[in-house]
């Protein structure tokens, strides 16, 4: 990430801290979870715990093993980082130490409960909704960041579509993917897939099922450049379509466009999911978006996979430069689990469409691998 957003980012962290009446904020995070610490200081651990602290005039980090704290340091040769193998216990006396009215201590859902049960563990929420509305709410350079992941993830799924072939298993599929993703500079890429005909009811890593004539082959890809995230999702047909996919896919276009329609300042993400539903229900499908068979309507997209949900109860008003990802991704009875979904950018008067794939059902050749 270039020195300017890392300067930007810290400009906004601080300046929410002090609005909130706090001295000290601590970051936890891990491997699996790193995105509230790369905003805070723009590291991402890749072995055990990390522990962040930042004050209105510093930050220092703690990390469990040698070579990570080497690793980080010549990443950020400005950032003092500390190993410890006692890491949360140390934690633990620094956050005990320091005045628990004017202490922040975020994620409230990964945080370790070593440092969770402490005095600044019952200010969690408030912290975690702080930081959680700085990521949300992105700059124009956070929302330019998304932009270029959407131009990579458009690229990505065209060699996912070429390699789509009959007898091809879906590992190997998506091996070709991850392999060129890793020639353009691209160190993660959070994708699931399915395959198959309506048998199919979600999405899933891929496993050794070889795809068939006929079959649906659906993904998430979401890769990962300069730590911003972006999704498409994409449904095609090996071989040519059947007139029963095409009429159950125009539901899911129907649905996408009048998603897309929906995103707009002062809008929320409900009325977003509300929008898509409704076509859903419209066609006599409403069971169908209901928990039993889907999980969401889509989500934000920024330094996490996967946002605050669009949820018909989700109240999240829209504001310019947000980005999310707005998909009809559920199970279809008649034609089996269909996904279409693009990333948006919200502007002053509406919403840009990042994603430039086109949106028809595609096909792929059904001749053999």
């Amino acid at each position: 990430m270039s020195a300017q957003l890392r300067e930007e980012r810290g400009i906004r962290l601080r300046t929410a801290m002090d609005q909130a009446g706090l001295d000290l904020l601590v970051v936890t995070g891990n491997a699996w979870r790193s995105d509230y610490l790369r905003y805070a200081l723009d590291v991402t651990p890749m072995e055990g715990q990390a522990v962040a602290f930042v004050t209105a005039s510093d930050a220092w980090l703690m990390v469990e093993t040698p070579a990570e704290a080497e690793r980080i340091a010549a990443e950020q040769p400005g950032l003092k980082v500390e190993w410890r193998t006692d890491l949360l216990a140390r934690a633990r006396q620094a956050l005990d130490a320091a005045r628990p009215e004017r202490t922040g201590l975020a994620p409230a859902h990964s945080t370790p409960a070593l440092l969770a049960r402490g005095a600044a563990g019952a200010g969690m929420q408030a912290a975690t909704a702080m930081l959680d509305g700085l990521m949300v709410r992105k700059t124009a350079a956070e929302a330019d960041r998304v932009e270029q992941a959407v131009r990579l993830a458009d690229e990505g799924y065209e060699v996912f579509r070429a390699a789509a072939r009959v007898g091809k298993r879906e590992f190997e599929l998506v091996g070709e993917l991850e392999a060129w993703l890793r020639t353009q500079g691209c160190p993660e890429n959070f994708m699931i897939m399915g395959s198959g005909g309506k048998e199919v009811r979600t999405m899933r890593p891929p496993g050794e099922r070889r795809l068939a004539a006929g079959d649906l082959v659906t993904t998430e890809l979401t890769p990962c450049l300069d730590g911003y995230y972006a999704q498409i999702c994409r449904t095609l047909v090996l071989g040519t379509p059947t007139r029963e996919q095409l009429d159950s896919y125009q539901v899911y276009l129907d649905a996408l466009e009048a998603g897309i329609a929906a995103v707009k300042p002062g809008n929320t993400h409900g009325d977003v999911a509300r929008a898509q539903n409704d076509i859903f229900r419209r066609h006599g499908l409403g069971e169908y978006v209901t928990s039993k068979y889907t999980r969401v309507r889509g989500h934000g997209m920024g330094l996490y996979v996967d946002g605050p949900h669009v949820l018909e109860d989700v109240d999240l008003v829209l504001e310019p430069d947000m980005t999310l990802v707005v998909h009809p991704n559920t199970y279809h009875p008649v034609a089996g689990y269909i996904v279409l979904g693009d990333t948006v950018r919200v502007t002053a008067d509406g919403c840009k469409v990042l994603t430039r794939t086109p949106r028809e059902l595609r096909s792929a050749p059904a001749g053999l691998a």
